[in-house]
């Protein structure tokens, strides 16, 4: 799962470089994403549980080690701005 969770940060990275209006909604919605209690463990950064992560991508693509596009991940970004959710 760690391999997965870094390619997704990479392409998240390089989505908010070259599109920097993804930034707002990427701070959104890893805000929604991290994991509870994140201050109290190493390496204190909010990010998702790998378990909650594996269930969201078997969920999507019926894959846990499945690793959604740039494209996809855009997609998302955008979808999560209009709503306002």
């Amino acid at each position: 799962m760690q391999v997965s969770r870094a390619l997704v940060v990479r392409r998240l990275l390089g989505l908010a470089l070259r599109d920097p209006r993804v930034l707002g909604p990427l701070v959104r919605a890893g805000w929604r994403f991290r994991a509870r209690g994140w201050y109290r463990r190493p390496p204190f950064l909010p990010l998702p549980p790998d378990d909650y992560l594996a269930w969201r991508l078997h969920t999507a693509y019926g894959n846990a080690e499945a690793t959604p596009s740039a494209a996809e991940l855009r997609r998302y970004l955008r979808w999560l701005a209009r709503t306002g959710r």
